[in-house]
């Protein structure tokens, strides 16, 4: 069996479709990734295939059509939704998925694929599928895209390009959740009040944070008694807001913890100035490596960290910038595992005054600890690579009893 993973360029979209990849592979069926091939090494680093498709900045960065949307997007608010529905929309829906397109096609000539399986970010996957005339399927990837009822925001972007290949009209945009939808998230981390997809099934999320080279460094297991922060802005947000880690640095290094500052592979530590030992400032620690040695995490709320944090049953503090960010920081305080400083809030006073707040009560932990316990009774990457494989001898769509978002 011959499994097509199709994503965009990045490591939040990337990391969640490993689990299952590394499943089927795992069951004997060849797994290919498609994606920028700036993006390659990280792909072959991580034990895959890859083979080149979709729009890549590094090499696309000066086509006219994609400076025209930068300029139109850095037009808009920074805060609010309208940067969000904007580069789904305009970016996701409109010029990637129509760049991926034609390339999953060509790649399919070649190696005929038996299923295709998108992160939600990707909508090139599926109408690339439904051309083929073979089944597809989606992975959780963004809170935002991942909900059913919320598939009508791109309803219009996928009826153009569904007409530009010939496929008939899909009013309802069914399209995207058409036959099986994996999402590998905590219980209860889906919005109550939003129908799930009657194809999702809820998969116990297996974080992934290790397509680079580093390790753990050996001060990690040499840390003093008193509590530990991982703090993190993230691979893609990490270089917009550096005050934002300033404020972080400001507001906690003269607290009695250990404070684990990382802050990109893009990034200079250096820049932030000589720090007071229980600081640490690096560009990438694995959060599989660093937070089995935490009690707390400071997020941007990027959902893969997000569930990272609760699988090891650790509370938050969320500072939401951008994306579904927002939505991840809702769900999170709901649940009873974060406190939330909001845009207008990033002081560090407020971070100081969260943290606090977080490991003064105990709830936070309990809450988190709890949520830990419940996704591992959750079915795993193998039940994944059983649905993918029924997917493709059934070729219909595999419905779900289970109650998820």
């Amino acid at each position: 069996m011959r499994l097509l993973f199709v994503t965009l360029p990045g490591s939040g979209h990337f990391h969640p479709l490993v689990p299952a990849a590394r499943a089927v592979q795992s069951n004997g069926h060849a797994v290919r990734i498609a994606t920028a091939p700036s993006f390659h090494p990280n792909v072959v680093d991580s034990g895959f295939d890859a083979v080149a498709a979709g729009f890549d900045q590094e090499r696309d960065g000066a086509d006219e059509r994609y400076a025209s949307l930068q300029l139109e997007l850095a037009a808009l608010p920074e805060n609010g939704p309208a940067r969000t529905l904007f580069r789904i929309r305009k970016l996701f829906a409109g010029l990637y998925a129509e760049r991926m397109v034609p390339d999953l096609l060509a790649i399919a000539e070649d190696w005929q694929p038996d299923v295709i399986v998108r992160e939600v970010g990707e909508f090139g996957g599926c109408v690339a599928a439904e051309v083929l005339g073979i089944p597809h399927a989606s992975v959780r990837s963004n809170t935002m895209l991942s909900t059913y009822s919320r598939r009508h925001l791109v309803g219009k972007e996928m009826s153009q390009l569904r007409a530009a290949y010939g496929l008939p009209p899909d009013p309802e945009t069914a399209m995207l959740f058409r036959y099986l939808h994996l999402a590998f998230e905590p219980p209860g981390f889906h919005d109550p009040a939003l129908p799930p997809a009657p194809t999702s099934h809820l998969l116990r999320p297996v974080p992934f944070s290790r397509s680079g080279g580093e390790g753990s460094p050996a001060w990690l297991a040499e840390l003093p008694g008193c509590p530990t922060i991982s703090a993190t802005l993230g691979t893609v947000f990490n270089s917009r807001l550096p005050e934002l880690f300033q404020a972080i640095l400001d507001g906690l290094r003269d607290e009695p913890v250990n404070l684990i500052l990382t802050i990109g592979r893009d990034q200079d530590p250096a820049r932030f100035g000589p720090q007071p030992d229980n600081v640490h400032i690096e560009r990438y620690i694995p959060q599989s490596l660093s937070f089995p040695h935490s009690d707390l995490v400071i997020t941007h709320a990027g959902f893969s960290t997000v569930a990272e944090a609760l699988t090891h049953g650790l509370p938050l503090v969320t500072i939401p910038i951008d994306a579904d960010q927002p939505l991840n920081a809702e769900r999170c305080a709901a649940l009873g595992v974060a406190r939330v400083i909001e845009h207008d809030q990033r002081t560090p006073a407020a971070i100081r005054n969260a943290v606090r707040r977080v490991l003064s009560d105990p709830s936070y932990r309990f809450n988190a600890e709890r949520i830990r316990d419940e996704i591992a009774r959750l079915p795993g990457p193998e039940h994944a690579a059983a649905l993918l494989e029924r997917l493709a001898v059934e070729q219909r769509a595999l419905l779900s009893t289970q109650a998820t978002g």
